[in-house]
């Protein structure tokens, strides 16, 4: 790759590069995670009638990536079960809305919409402060057993826990600052399905973690009472299967899930294998090293891209009892501090691109690539044979800062230490998200036509000038829910899961998650989505079924996120009820019936669940 892109239409020259002007500096908190939503105001007058001994607070609400914000909403942080349902009971009689807020780690405005004003009546309550419990309930015989924990708790704190008595998870989303109920209500998902000739052990899945879930605790109406309270409600029983993904239209106070015993795991990282031969089509001749096939070799893979370059870095988990020999053990998860906090000159170039540089994009995608290769590999020839403007960011310090952490393309331990690698200081980064079901033998087919299509795509806006992503594709991959795998008999999938089997197509067993990340306010990045969602939706309708990623950007319009009216109204209903079956507007209506007065609502979900 020349210089070239990068000094032209705004792009940064050697001088602008080594300058660190206020306006990059003013960004940096974007790029490494070190603001948080605004300070707590104590209010001389809270909302009339709110109940006694629960201290609530004007706090401003801000996600992860920083695209939505509020003004400073009434917040609480209740301390039990109990205390929810009181504010649930007193929103009700006030005319209020309540609102469940966990770590904030998310894209979609699935709590609140960006810019709502203090005057809303609405009441958030935080579930990290408190709502934190977990215990072992249960060891079975086949090596499973069930954990029991409060919404609030995160999902590193969980994973520990169960690790320290030797259960784990098949797969793991991989930030460990998400909440449990916050994760559930999505739908949240690792990166696994069985490896060819793989016999999964009792209480591993591979679908989402709301698939694990054998009971919880919501709050509900009750109308012979004629008040909110809180239900507990087994896997098998009426309802279940619509509160296990609710996307916030419910709030789940507490779930028992279901786990098997621990895996190591190895991770292998690759970044050798060019993008025209890892997603290469269907057919490539033999040896040919493709995604499918590291898929059926291991079960665990994931693939990231980042924009402007030709080899992807890979990422292979696979089952390894004992550590191989030439693995690195590790005893802690993020076990890639690269990524988790940039050094000063790439978050400075990072700075410059949110500044206005966004020509620059392609300089930033190989220095992101450079980066990860060195740390992973201690291979800095590319480095050496790079530009100019790639040896000033990655300049001599640098690399030997990255060399001194040691080399880390081979990792060995527990499955949490592997499986768990982004830091609440990795780059603030917005994304889309959807999930492809198809039959796994179609797997290489969807991620080769999706390749095909970004890599022209994102060339035909370059030739325009526009440089709409300076971040990465992701794709992983998972198997569907399989509700056996909770150990309960007669559990029916989540209603709401993007990963809900249809009915019509037991062939159809895998899930291909795509994800485009790119910074916030990026010029053309929602035209550029667009395009890449109109394109995914318009897949093979025998081959593909297109199902959005719940926690992040869908619905494209030219401008924005969660604001196409078509996709909003028709096409993800309509990718839910595919195939038939229980789904779409059983979930809805199951939702309305456990909240009639739509207390634990907003106007997005209004809009949406319909």
């Amino acid at each position: 790759m020349t210089d070239s892109p990068s000094n032209q239409g705004g792009g940064l020259s050697r001088r602008r590069l080594l300058a660190s002007s206020a306006a990059a500096g003013g960004a940096v908190w974007l790029l490494r995670g070190l603001v948080r939503p605004g300070s707590a105001y104590a209010a001389s007058a809270p909302p009339p009638g709110f109940p006694a001994g629960i201290d609530v607070y004007q706090r401003a609400y801000q996600n992860w990536a920083g695209e939505i914000r509020t003004d400073q909403l009434w917040t609480c942080a209740p301390g039990s079960p109990r205390e929810v349902v009181d504010v649930v009971n007193w929103a009700h009689g006030a005319g209020w809305t309540v609102r469940a807020q966990g770590q904030r780690h998310g894209w979609a405005p699935l709590t609140v919409a960006d810019g709502t004003p203090a005057a809303t009546r609405v009441v958030l309550l935080d579930t990290t402060a408190h709502l934190t419990a977990m215990s072992l309930e249960q060891q079975a015989a086949d090596g499973s057993a069930v954990v029991r924990v409060q919404a609030g708790a995160s999902l590193e704190t969980l994973l520990a826990f169960a690790g320290a008595s030797g259960y784990g998870v098949a797969s793991a989303p991989a930030p460990g600052d998400l909440s449990v109920g916050g994760a559930l209500a999505i739908g949240a998902h690792g990166t696994a399905i069985p490896a060819v000739g793989e016999d999964p052990s009792s209480g591993h899945g591979h679908g989402s973690l709301s698939n694990l879930v054998t009971e919880l605790t919501a709050v509900v109406w009750d109308h012979d009472a004629g008040r909110y309270v809180l239900r507990t409600v087994g896997r098998a029983e009426p309802d279940c299967d619509a509160l296990l993904t609710h996307l916030g239209r419910s709030f789940v106070t507490e779930a028992v899930l279901r786990v098997g015993t621990d895996d190591n795991l190895r991770c292998q990282s690759f970044l050798d294998i060019p993008a025209t031969e890892l997603f290469a089509a269907p057919g490539a001749p033999a040896g040919t090293r493709t995604l499918a096939g590291f898929v059926d070799r291991t079960g665990r893979v994931e693939a990231i891209w980042f924009a402007f370059t030709d080899r992807p870095w890979l990422k292979v988990w696979s089952v390894a009892p004992k550590r191989p020999l030439a693995a690195r053990a590790v005893d802690e998860p993020y076990n890639y501090p690269f990524s988790d906090s940039l050094p000063e000159p790439v978050a400075r170039l990072a700075g410059d691109l949110v500044s206005g540089a966004w020509a620059s994009a392609p300089l930033f995608g190989q220095v992101q690539y450079l980066l990860a290769k060195v740390a992973l590999t201690g291979d800095i020839t590319d480095v050496l044979l790079s530009g100019t403007l790639v040896r000033d960011v990655l300049t001599g310090d640098v690399l030997t800062h990255l060399l001194a952490g040691g080399l880390r393309s081979d990792l060995w331990g527990a499955s949490r230490n592997l499986l768990q690698y982004v830091r609440p200081t990795t780059l603030r980064e917005t994304a889309n998200g959807y999930a492809v079901l198809t039959r796994r033998a179609d797997l290489q087919w969807v991620v080769s036509r999706f390749a095909d299509f970004y890599r022209t795509l994102l060339a035909q806006y370059a030739a325009r000038g526009e440089y709409p992503v300076n971040g990465q594709v992701e794709i992983r991959v998972t198997g569907l829910e399989d509700p056996s795998v909770c150990g309960v008999p007669g559990a029916r999938p989540p209603l709401l899961s993007a990963l809900r089997p249809r009915p019509d197509r037991p062939d159809v067993d895998t899930a291909v998650w795509i994800d485009v990340l790119s910074l916030p306010t990026t010029p053309a990045l929602h035209r550029f989505y667009r395009d890449i969602e109109q394109f995914l939706l318009t897949l093979d309708g025998d081959r593909a079924t297109v199902r959005v990623e719940w926690s992040k950007g869908w619905a494209y319009s030219d401008t924005a996120a969660w604001s196409d009216p078509d996709v909003l109204t028709r096409a993800i209903p309509a990718s839910q009820r595919a195939g038939g079956g229980p789904g779409w507007d059983e979930a809805v209506a199951t939702l309305d019936r456990l909240d009639p007065h739509r207390v634990l609502s907003s106007p997005f979900l209004d809009a949406l669940l319909r």
